[in-house]
């Protein structure tokens, strides 16, 4: 018997997961032909947006390479688009080739939408769909240096990432008032938009483009209310247009897409469509997920079987931007016959919000943490009734970052890769009956991480929970970032054996994939070199935007300045200066902190010089991976209560430890007596004073992640509580991850390995002994600004203020 003629046209991810499905139903029921307009096999372009940041290659996201095809004995045809079809005769027509068929699949995809406004057909005008789009802005930002994307979606804020990663100024224009209107609400928007800021990304809101100009190539685009921003690259990321062209000049039944019915059939026989140039039943989908359903369900209507019918995806969109977590399905805004439970912490940049209506979720935002997604969304299509949970049982049963890790007590019915449609049980499933040992095998088995591949950890963990004692770590390595194969450890011990002394030479010596780096890697060897040589040069370039300048920047793109202030103690020549900055330069705000210290907030970049030289202050380091306050009561000084000199205790401790760079910020605080009116058993390192002596508790935290610190020793001077702080804070510099926070570090090594470790007298003077030699490069930042012109020029210069003028 021979076999039938599958003709495809198109070879993207929706099409190509059909003939996957076929074939592993009968790869003898067709001989399979398959048209793609790019000369590439099969991609993830997913994963488009970290080829541009410089995180994988283009080899690193085909799914099907050129062998996969060959093997299977399909014929495949790249850079070749079907230019007519004759569906009485069933024929296809490229310009080289006429290929008869028994079936067709039309999937045909989407292009990026342009505006259709005048200059938008100039040179630099470009979307962000395909490979070619991403070489266009890779070799682009090579000679350019100034990049306009239009839209605030998902797509507009991943070129946006990608093209700041090449080195470009890059604005981010957008129609709405907030980013991502369609996933998120306006909360989580405005959180994303403060920590994309933070990397320097500027955003312009409820902005429409009206014009783009420029000889040939773009130079500037103009705005419907009269403003202009230059622009060497214009990036339009406004939504999708179904590739339609061909089914309606071939006869088929066409809206905004072509209409299919459950099965996926056309308007004519023996023709079928998937994916986003298909619509079903007036809907249009763009995510992966539903694509995928759709395919699943060709394939078997393909194969001779008999599916269930497709009745459209509820969309559960689990994304992450600039290393922001962010997940939302269905309803995202509130209404009257809708109640709402929210957690916002803005101090940890987590929210949750989940929208119910008749005791049941029907909508779900999360933005920094979504542990819970696969749960909620499950409980949302289960339709389960939660009226019986309580708001914490609610967010915590099975939740957060530790929970996570367990997976035991996670339904075999809750979905795990929302892209596939894959849930914990298939993937323990296909472990037990296949053998398989590592997440890539589960994900060729199947499906499951091979899309946007944000599940693997949570696949890694059932995979291991799976195995039990017969789990082999070995290949579990985790690495600095996407940039390197080396570990945290490996890459110190780089860094010490083969003398290397810069950020650059690391880089370059071990062999990172991407020379430039990016901003996990960067911080992080600037932090090593730091540790590791007392001497090192600071590569202040390598560092996050806030510790670059020196101040934080804000939401509204302003700084905020808080000068030091040892141990919360104050004086009125201080505050008459700070007074006569905030009338001076009109601050918008000033505020004290939760450190005890004063913030003056809403200044402009440029001035931040001026107002450090009008304070004559040191920095307060409010921004910096470093000690941050140390937070004091007045003790014996002046409480009744007080048995300890708290306020002496505590300046001490500042002046001795201010500038340090730490893995992660650290905060203290010195309490006089066990009333402990400085919290300090929720700080990193606290002092409680007791009767003849202090208390030294450490790897408190504040926040989400609520924890009480645990006690490390008691002394009874101030001399020895200043040794131990320092020998404890220096074993946390030599030992955490970069961005470790100490209550984390100390989970990880446990407090008894901490308090062997500085029992020793030799080892705690030695851990001593290379801090004080790092404590004496530091100088202060803000005086040092002062002094050098350059720096002034480099990073506090207008020039580097986003520039938009009036027509």
């Amino acid at each position: 018997m021979s076999k039938k003629k599958l003709v495809m046209i198109g070879n993207g991810m929706a099409g190509v997961r059909t003939i996957e499905e076929i074939l592993k139903v009968n790869g003898q029921l067709y001989d399979i032909t398959i048209f793609g307009k790019e000369p590439y096999p099969n991609y993830n372009r997913i994963q488009l947006s970290h080829v541009l940041q410089g995180d994988m290659t283009i080899e690193s996201i085909v799914m099907n390479d050129w062998d996969w095809y060959s093997d299977r004995g399909i014929e495949l045809y790249t850079g070749e688009a079907i230019r007519t079809i004759n569906t009485t005769q069933k024929l296809v027509y490229s310009d080289n080739r006429i290929v008869s068929y028994d079936e067709l699949i039309i999937a045909t995809g989407s292009s990026p939408f342009i505006l259709p406004i005048p200059g938008a057909d100039k040179q630099g005008v470009i979307g962000f769909r395909d490979i070619a789009d991403c070489l266009q802005m890779m070799e682009t930002s090579k000679t350019a240096k100034r990049a306009v994307v239009i839209g605030g979606g998902l797509l507009g804020l991943e070129a946006a990432k990608g093209l700041l990663s090449l080195g470009m100024e890059v604005d981010v224009v957008h129609l709405m008032d907030y980013l991502m209107e369609k996933q998120l609400d306006e909360v989580a928007a405005r959180m994303l938009q403060m920590e994309l800021e933070s990397h320097e990304m500027k955003f312009h809101m409820s902005k429409e483009a009206v014009e783009i100009v420029g000889d040939e190539r773009v130079t500037s685009i103009y705005f419907r209310d009269g403003s202009v921003l230059p622009a060497d690259l214009v990036v339009m990321a406004t939504g999708i247009v179904p590739n339609v062209d061909l089914a309606k000049a071939s006869g088929l039944q066409v809206n905004r897409g072509i209409v299919i019915n459950n099965f996926m059939e056309t308007s004519l026989p023996h023709v079928y469509a998937v994916g986003e140039c298909a619509e079903h039943l007036g809907t249009l989908y763009g995510l992966v997920a539903p694509l995928y359903e759709q395919a699943q369900v060709l394939a078997k209507k393909l194969s001779g079987e008999s599916p269930d019918p497709y009745v459209g995806s509820i969309v559960g969109a689990q994304l992450k931007i600039s290393d922001v977590d962010l997940f939302s399905a269905r309803e995202i805004k509130e209404s009257p016959e809708t109640r709402t439970i929210k957690v916002h912490d803005e101090w940890n940049g987590i929210y949750k919000k989940v929208i119910l209506r008749d005791q049941c979720i029907t909508g779900i935002v999360l933005y920094g943490d979504t542990s819970d997604s696969n749960r909620l969304f499950g409980m949302m299509m289960r339709k389960e009734d939660v009226s019986g949970k309580t708001t914490i049982s609610f967010f915590n049963e099975r939740g957060g970052v530790e929970s996570f890790q367990d997976v035991s007590s996670m339904p075999a019915d809750e979905v795990v890769c929302g892209c596939n449609g894959i849930n914990k049980g298939m993937i323990v499933e296909a472990v037990q009956s296949r053998g398989l040992t590592s997440v890539e095998e589960i994900g060729g088995c199947t499906n499951a991480g091979r899309s946007c591949g944000r599940c693997k950890p949570l696949i890694q963990n059932i995979l291991e929970h799976t195995l039990g004692g017969s789990f082999e770590p070995a290949d579990l390595k985790p690495t600095l970032c996407s940039c390197t194969s080396w570990s945290r450890d490996e890459v110190v011990a780089g860094i010490r054996e083969k003398g290397l002394t810069s950020v650059k030479e690391v880089m370059l010596v071990l062999g990172w994939k991407n020379e430039e780096g990016c901003t996990k890697c960067r911080p992080a060897l600037n932090y090593y070199l730091g540790m590791i040589y007392p001497d090192y040069q600071d590569d202040r370039d390598s560092r996050l935007v806030n510790e670059k300048l020196h101040a934080n920047i804000q939401k509204d793109g302003t700084y905020s300045v808080i000068p030091r202030m040892y141990g919360g103690v104050t004086t009125a020549n201080d505050l008459r200066k700070i007074a006569d900055v905030a009338d001076k330069y009109q601050v918008p705000l000033v505020k004290l902190t939760g450190g005890q210290r004063i913030g003056l907030f809403g200044l402009k970049k440029e001035e931040l010089p001026q107002v450090w030289s009008d304070l004559e202050m040191p920095s307060g380091y409010a921004y910096g991976k470093t000690l941050r306050t140390v937070k004091t009561c007045v003790g014996k000084t002046f409480c009744r209560f007080g048995t300890q000199d708290s306020m002496g205790l505590g300046i001490e401790l500042e002046k001795r430890f201010e500038r340090l760079d730490t893995p992660h910020k650290v905060k203290m605080g010195v309490s006089g007596c066990p009333r402990n009116c400085t919290e300090a058993g929720i700080k990193d390192i606290g002092f409680v004073g007791v009767d003849g002596g202090w208390e030294i508790y450490v790897a408190g935290n504040g926040g989400t992640d609520l924890r009480a610190g645990e006690f490390l020793a008691k002394v009874k001077t101030e001399e020895e509580a200043l040794e131990l702080t320092g020998a404890y804070l220096q074993y946390y510099r030599e030992t955490a991850l970069y961005l470790e926070r100490t209550s984390k570090w100390m989970e990880r090594i446990d407090l008894k390995q901490v308090q062997e470790h500085l029992a020793d007298p030799t080892t705690c003077r030695e851990l001593n002994d290379r801090l004080e030699q790092t404590l004496a490069r530091y100088v202060d930042p803000w005086g040092q600004t002062l002094e050098e012109s350059s720096l002034q020029d480099h990073y506090y210069s207008h020039r580097n203020v986003n520039v938009e003028v009036t027509r």
